[in-house]
């Protein structure tokens, strides 16, 4: 339960779980800074290398934290709570926030705060207004998951949707590398499909229920990729523009399709998006239609706020601070960490 009148605190949050280092510090439920050091590295390898994205974090972590302090004008005393994001995400990544919070906790004698990186994606929704009314659904979009939560309370999340097999980011990324995109590949889609328009047909997710699977978009934006260059070598070069249109509209078709469905079978009407994902263009404008014509409010975090960033992790850590939800020093980091909570 969280007791509104508990003062709300100064904390220091880390986000470590993939190849972002960051850093936010929030007082009084109020961001004041959120650093973001990014890893270029990854981009020559096509995704993620996690021996390369941990190195990479014991690099940046410690100017990251000194710049967000600076930008709060504040220094490490004034700080009544340090949080870091447990899980999930690789496990390198993961340990090195959260054993730089553990330290920064035990030198002080401040308490830790644990948090839940899915749980964070969510909880960036009460950083700016608009804020969501609860219960509300949240359709959650990144590199590695794709879920669908019924929000009770922001301590309280129902999971009743997720992906089988690939995420959306990841049906972005994979079918990006397959027509020679940058990695990541979502923004690069995003944009060439600006140009382009949805010609191709690609098959929607035949899973049941309010589940998602993108692996048979994957291989069928393989197969017809082949199918075509063997016709006309240069088809790629050709038709770049309206290939990314289709794979980003046949991706969006179906995590609006899910999210409405899933609004119906809930009785829900506010309905938020959050992670990477969902900075998406035709995402966010084919959930705008849906939502008006269905009578919905649709609630869109700031772009900042959506990609992996500290300042989610410091919202969740203020509604834990105000339970009094705090960690022991012995908490390790937890690759495969699953909600805490769901709907009583």
């Amino acid at each position: 339960m969280i007791d509104e009148t508990r003062q709300s605190g100064t904390i220091l949050a880390i986000e470590s779980s993939c190849d972002d280092t960051s850093c936010a510090v929030m007082s009084g439920g109020k961001i004041l800074s959120n650093i973001v050091a990014n890893q270029d590295v990854h981009k020559n390898f096509g995704g993620v290398v996690p021996e390369l994205a941990s190195r990479a974090h014991l690099s940046h972590i410690v100017p990251v934290v000194d710049e967000a302090l600076k930008k709060a004008g504040l220094k490490i005393g004034q700080i009544d709570a340090f949080a870091f994001t447990r899980g999930p995400g690789l496990l390198g990544s993961l340990i090195v926030g959260a054993q730089f919070a553990k330290g920064l906790a035990l030198a002080t004698g401040k308490p830790l705060i644990e948090v839940n990186h899915m749980e964070a994606h969510i909880l960036a929704h009460f950083i700016d207004e608009p804020k969501p009314d609860f219960p509300f659904l949240n359709l959650t979009v990144s590199g590695g998951h794709t879920e669908l939560v019924v929000m009770r309370g922001p301590l309280e999340q129902e999971l009743i949707g997720q992906t089988l097999d690939d995420a959306a980011g990841e049906a972005f990324d994979k079918c990006g590398k397959m027509m020679g995109l940058p990695y990541p590949a979502g923004p690069a889609i995003d944009k060439l499909a600006k140009e382009g328009s949805p010609v191709y047909p690609f098959p929607d997710s035949k899973v049941p229920g309010l589940d998602f699977s993108f692996s048979g978009l994957k291989t069928a934006v393989l197969y017809f990729i082949s199918d075509r260059i063997k016709e006309n070598p240069d088809f790629l070069e050709e038709n770049k523009s309206d290939l990314a249109a289709s794979i980003q509209y046949t991706i969006a078709k179906t995590l609006v399709k899910k999210t409405l469905l899933a609004a119906g079978k809930e009785e829900l009407n506010d309905i938020a998006i959050s992670g990477g994902v969902s900075v998406n263009s035709q995402l966010r404008e084919m959930m705008r239609s849906a939502c008006q014509k269905s009578g919905r409010m649709l609630f869109l975090a700031s772009p900042e706020y959506c990609t992996d960033n500290a300042a989610m992790i410091a919202m969740a850590a203020h509604f834990k601070f105000l339970q009094g939800d705090f960690a022991e020093l012995n908490a390790t980091a937890s690759p495969r960490l699953k909600r805490e909570s769901a709907a009583s």
